[in-house]
């Protein structure tokens, strides 16, 4: 059982939740203290078990037929589990968040709100934003763009024009994210009959809005204070793997599962040389307001 929450919580992808959240906290506060500690937890594990595992149950009959499920781009559970991975859900963030809701101001509470509503409604009924076109881009987004707009109030930081280009920037990452990551997924989701931005657009537009989108949050990044705009050169990598799919015809879509699958490393890379640049930032600015 145990196996099979790690499984479904999808350890390779926790950092991509407790990152945004730790580093916008860290920028506002400079302090590690119990709130810090605390939601870094949170986003780290509890969080992504809900976020994953939910999905997975509630996708487990299209996932039969896809073949990339059932390892680390996704768990396969039996049906058997799928009640225990949604009451595990449920009990591991519940402690967190009681802890989080007290510590927080209002502000940080809505947030989290808005956080924790588009984790459920991407994948569970009667949502399912995840079969709404484009709406399935921009949720799967707010999943790793809310737990740092939640550090941000947590924090009560002031949302400046920087902090909102870099937040900006960071949104359309993510939706460029989804929709390639969309891609290879085409077939499957069309067996299911599920919908999804890929299989409405096709795999080559899919893949030309995610370049467009990467190509956009780079600009914006050059926007912001110093030394930000150097991390508009971290779309490039990007870039670089999903061009090769920019003509990708629908029914040769899984290839495109080789370039996710730089994807997931490249997001280390960038991660950590995102790291480098926050810590110059920090040095240089003294600190976000």
């Amino acid at each position: 059982m145990i196996a099979d929450l790690v499984r479904a919580s999808r350890p390779l992808s926790w950092i991509n939740t407790a990152y945004p959240f730790a580093a916008a906290y860290l920028l506002a506060t400079r302090e590690v203290d119990v709130a810090l500690v605390v939601g870094t937890l949170f986003f780290l594990i509890p969080y992504n078990l809900a976020l994953y595992g939910v999905n997975d149950v509630f996708d487990y009959a299209s996932d039969l037929s896809n073949p990339r499920k059932g390892g680390v781009e996704g768990a396969l559970l039996a049906p058997r589990r799928h009640r225990a991975v949604l009451v595990a859900s449920v009990l591991t963030c519940a402690p967190f968040l009681v802890m989080l809701v007290a510590l927080g101001p209002p502000a940080s509470w809505v947030a989290l709100a808005v956080s924790l509503f588009a984790l459920v409604a991407y994948s569970a009924p009667p949502f399912r934003f995840k079969e709404i076109p484009f709406l399935d881009s921009l949720t799967s987004s707010i999943h790793f763009v809310s737990p740092a707009v939640y550090g941000l109030t947590l924090a009560r930081a002031e949302f400046d024009p920087g902090t909102l280009a870099a937040l900006g920037a960071f949104l359309l990452w993510g939706m460029a994210s989804h929709a390639f990551g969309a891609v290879q997924d085409i077939v499957p989701d069309r067996a299911g009959g599920i919908s999804s931005i890929a299989t409405v657009l096709g795999a080559a537009r899919t893949v030309r809005f995610a370049l467009a989108a990467w190509t956009a949050a780079g600009l914006l990044a050059l926007t912001t204070t110093w030394p930000g705009p150097l991390t508009a050169l971290l779309a490039l990598p990007y870039l670089a793997a999903a061009l090769p799919h920019a003509r990708l015809r629908d029914a040769d879509s899984a290839r495109a599962n080789r370039g996710w699958r730089h994807f997931l490393w490249i997001n280390y890379a960038c991660g950590t040389a995102l790291t480098m640049v926050l810590i110059w930032y920090v040095m240089r600015n003294g600190g976000m307001s």
